[in-house]
């Protein structure tokens, strides 16, 4: 399929998102969840700042100058055909005692916050932030990653009727990977799934 060698990816760089107000942001993400500041830029258009999930990884913020966005909030994992692209985040955390500890700082902080759901192989809590974003703190009862997939191992495989390119892969590679992309120039109307 292609004679370009794949890449050899690190994690997630940065996720960008949007708020109405950095401070707030600066106080729920540094002060609430303890994720350091790490960077932060800006111009007269925008501001763009970066707290840190993992060593190399960033959750990033764009708070437009003299520009409000309108807010949409949504609970993580229930449709809404206004959520196009975007469902919620899920930060990782080392272990269940982790997960655990997260949960009784968010509380102490006010936060509303589920109970520990039981995935089977992942474990989560959910939450929001101060600007309505639908966030996931989650660790792995069983890591699937960094080892080869065993896609008979129902633990990790389960869906009853998985899409055709799950039984190419099992089967030794992709046939297609689908259509071409194209960049948007210029913003576009949404788009009614419906």
């Amino acid at each position: 399929m292609s004679d370009t060698p794949n890449p050899r990816w690190r994690g997630v760089n940065h996720l960008a998102l949007i708020t109405n107000d950095m401070d707030a942001t600066v106080r729920f993400y540094h002060g609430v969840l303890g994720a350091r500041l790490v960077s932060h830029l800006g111009n007269e258009q925008f501001r763009h700042y970066f707290f840190e999930i993992g060593p190399g990884q960033t959750v990033a913020f764009f708070e437009y100058r003299n520009q409000n966005v309108a807010a949409f909030a949504k609970p993580a994992g229930v449709p809404d055909r206004r959520a196009i692209q975007f469902d919620h985040l899920s930060l990782n955390v080392a272990d269940e005692h982790a997960l655990e500890t997260l949960q009784a700082r968010l509380k102490e902080h006010g936060c509303e916050v589920t109970d520990v759901v039981d995935h089977g192989f992942l474990r989560s809590i959910y939450f929001t932030d101060n600007n309505g974003i639908a966030l996931e703190a989650s660790w792995w009862a069983t890591d699937p990653t960094g080892r080869e997939s065993d896609f008979g191992d129902e633990g990790l495989f389960s869906d009853p009727d998985p899409v055709p390119a799950v039984a190419e892969i099992a089967s030794g590679g992709l046939r297609s990977t689908g259509a071409p992309t194209v960049l948007v120039q210029e913003p576009t109307d949404i788009v009614d799934p419906a």
